[in-house]
């Protein structure tokens, strides 16, 4: 049988880049001179306003240019900033750089190297199964969480380990459900008696389309199909879990199989135009198909998750809700950003909690595949995209389906679970409430 599209719960990547900031652009002394062409410090130093896609990529260039100094960054959605944090040193030049290049400097008493040493501390001393921890650049500090599995004995050594740490390194908090993968029986994606969401479509390193998916599931099963009881579609090549990630890369039986690079919302599509990594601080959306979609913040960046099949490191955390058959699904922004594929974490979408994320970024590159595959929508696709807001601030989206609604993040839902605003109506009207 020839599988030409899957017709439902897919989601797509095309070829492209992360929408970045030219290096001229991003550290030259004047690159934020006011119009009127005052160049003194106080014009050059102003912090710039950037969307969030810019705002990492400005962030990697500066972890570069600050060296020991850099101590973390995150996005502040509110401000439209930039927040880089910085430890204070004997040459002061190169916060006056950051400044230059547009950043909102503040400095803090934890260097990075003091956190990822308390983060190795932590693996080689409380790895223990409901336990997670991230750096979080906001507080300047680590902030291991706990679920409610993690009790007596375990939860004596776990606040033991954060104390040796020292003061002002580390928090303990406690979430309220259990940590977990998100795979169960259901639809969508099927594999036996497992449900999972497809991430993106990607083509593979033979030139073959591909999707990423979550790495256990992955490992719970090699054949996969788009209905319960229906004929296997893909086949899995590669699937990491437990270990340095949660992703895997599953080829298309069917050579001929067409992979769109989009995100299917059931009554949309989002079209996806590349891969970028996650900043603290930005909103993401994520689908799934259990759930459907939904929107939060991205709270920490590297995190370690301490799952009962074991331990997973270079997770993206996050306060997106997602249940069991979400597992795999698409983590992407609004305006049309792959960040990263469905992994676990505790709670639901009732109540809420943590959720980890397979970075795309590193996925694609462990299994040597790249986003693969033209977008459908033609014409209402591209309107979409040239007239549609591709950041909150931007004001709302008027493009045709596929377009991303845009307006202001009070705004109400369309279709999500979370807080701001859903993606523009299938007429392109913008986002309703």
């Amino acid at each position: 049988m020839s599988h030409q599209r899957m017709p439902k719960h897919r989601a797509a990547m095309a070829a492209g880049g992360v929408v970045a900031l030219g290096a001229a652009a991003v550290l030259l002394p004047n690159a934020n001179a006011s119009q009127d062409g005052d160049t003194s410090d106080a014009a050059v130093a102003a912090p710039r306003t950037l969307k969030a896609a810019d705002a990492s990529d400005l962030a990697a260039r500066l972890a570069g240019l600050l060296g020991d100094a850099f101590a973390g960054s995150y996005y502040d959605a509110g401000e439209r900033r930039l927040v880089v944090n910085v430890v204070p040193g004997d040459d002061d030049q190169v916060v006056v750089e950051a400044k230059k290049a547009g950043a909102d400097v503040r400095e803090v008493d934890n260097s990075m190297d003091e956190l990822r040493a308390g983060a190795g501390t932590l693996k080689s001393e409380a790895t223990i199964p409901g336990t997670s921890w991230a750096i979080d650049p906001r507080t300047n500090k680590i902030v291991v969480t706990a679920d409610t599995t993690v009790t007596g004995a375990d939860w004596e050594r776990l606040e033991s380990t954060v104390e040796s740490l020292g003061p002002g390194m580390a928090t303990v908090k406690t979430s309220e459900g259990t940590f977990k993968t998100f795979a169960s029986g259901g639809d969508a994606l099927f594999g036996g008696g497992a449900r999972c969401s497809l991430g993106f479509n990607v083509t593979a390193g033979d030139g073959s389309p591909a999707f990423l998916t979550a790495g256990h599931c992955g490992v719970a099963e090699d054949r996969w199909s788009d209905a319960q009881g229906g004929q296997p579609i893909a086949t899995v090549d590669q699937a990491v879990f437990p270990g340095a990630g949660d992703f895997a890369l599953v080829p298309y039986d069917d050579p001929a199989t067409e992979a769109p690079s989009e995100v299917d919302l059931g009554d949309q599509t989002v079209r996806i135009s590349g891969a970028a990594d996650a900043a603290v601080g930005q909103r993401v959306f994520r689908m799934g198909s259990t759930t459907g979609l939904a929107v939060g913040r991205v709270l920490g960046l590297d995190a370690t998750v301490n799952y009962p099949e074991g331990t997973v490191t270079g997770l993206v955390q996050t306060d997106v809700c997602a249940e069991p058959g979400d597992s795999g699904g698409p983590l992407f922004t609004q305006d049309g950003l792959a960040m990263g594929l469905t992994s676990g974490g505790s709670g639901d979408c009732a109540v809420g909690g943590e959720t980890f994320f397979q970075p795309v970024t590193s996925a694609l590159e462990a299994v040597g595949a790249t986003l693969g595959g033209e977008a459908a929508g033609g014409a209402g696709d591209r309107a979409g995209e040239e007239a549609g807001a591709d950041d909150p601030a931007d004001g709302p989206g008027t493009g045709g389906g596929g377009a991303v609604g845009g307006g202001d993040e009070s705004d109400g839902g369309y279709g999500a679970t979370g807080d701001g605003p859903g993606f523009g109506s299938v007429d392109g009207s913008g986002p309703t409430g």
